[in-house]
């Protein structure tokens, strides 16, 4: 379950600077807190507002909410100590799953860090056995609801969609082969107990994983898991496959 937006807040930045001053020392914590809250600051201008709705167009086309354009100020803030909210291109999405050599209907696609949910209506267009999105805010969660219940579209071929709003680090892989989908979700040491529970769900079940990692900031972290391997990818994203393939 979510939390109101004071906890939510408290928890990221304690976090968030543990983990920064353990890595980094707590002097360049400190340096690096106040350039993210600046960033911050800077992106609330009307000028940087204007500029988040160049993503609107597939909005348009399909009468949903899943522009970063629309995310108001506390959840944003929010971002800065998780991940900030971008939604996925829909062409990119297209390209990244046209990379994968395997029969979607056998598997279920989980995004972490799900946000207002585009990727999970872009998923939609497969035919997936299921479909979850997994996100912490609570705004991008509601968002995301409501963006699954009106969605209507010729190409949609699963719709046995599910968004759950909960730490991802807490999240129980299914029990099913697995096409997970990463957009930089998590700050690292998220990201790190995340790729522990997934391997030891593969230890368990001993299905195909399949992961697709878009904007592979922390490309090396999946790298040296001893459950994963690279098979693919280009600047914009990455592809493991579990090693027990």
């Amino acid at each position: 379950m979510s939390s109101s937006f004071p906890q939510q807040f408290w928890t990221g930045l304690r976090n968030w600077w543990r983990e920064q001053a353990q890595e980094n020392g707590a002097w360049n914590a400190t340096s690096l807190l106040a350039r993210n809250l600046w960033a911050f600051a800077r992106e609330s201008t009307p000028e940087r507002r204007r500029q988040r709705y160049g993503d609107m167009e597939y909005d348009w086309e399909e009468r949903v909410n899943t522009s970063s354009g629309t995310v108001g100020w506390r959840t944003r803030l929010l971002g800065s100590f998780h991940s900030p909210y971008q939604p996925t291109d829909p062409a990119l999405f297209r390209e990244m799953m046209s990379s994968l050599p395997i029969d979607f209907g056998e598997f279920t696609f989980v995004d972490i860090g799900s946000g207002k949910g585009r990727t999970l209506l872009l998923a939609s267009e497969y035919p997936f056995r299921k479909i979850v999105g997994v996100e912490l805010i609570a705004e991008l969660h509601g968002a995301a609801e409501q963006n699954i219940r009106i969605y209507k579209s010729p190409t949609q071929r699963c719709t046995q969609i599910e968004a759950i709003c909960a730490d991802a680090c807490e999240f129980v892989f299914p029990q099913t082969p697995l096409l997970l989908y990463f957009f930089n979700p998590l700050p690292k040491a998220g990201l790190r107990r995340v790729l522990r529970n997934l391997e030891q769900s593969m230890e368990r079940s001993r299905l195909p994983v399949w992961v697709v990692y878009h904007n592979p900031a922390m490309d090396r972290l999946l790298e040296a898991s001893p459950a994963l391997l690279r098979t693919g990818g280009t600047e914009q994203y990455s592809v493991f496959t579990g090693k027990n393939l």
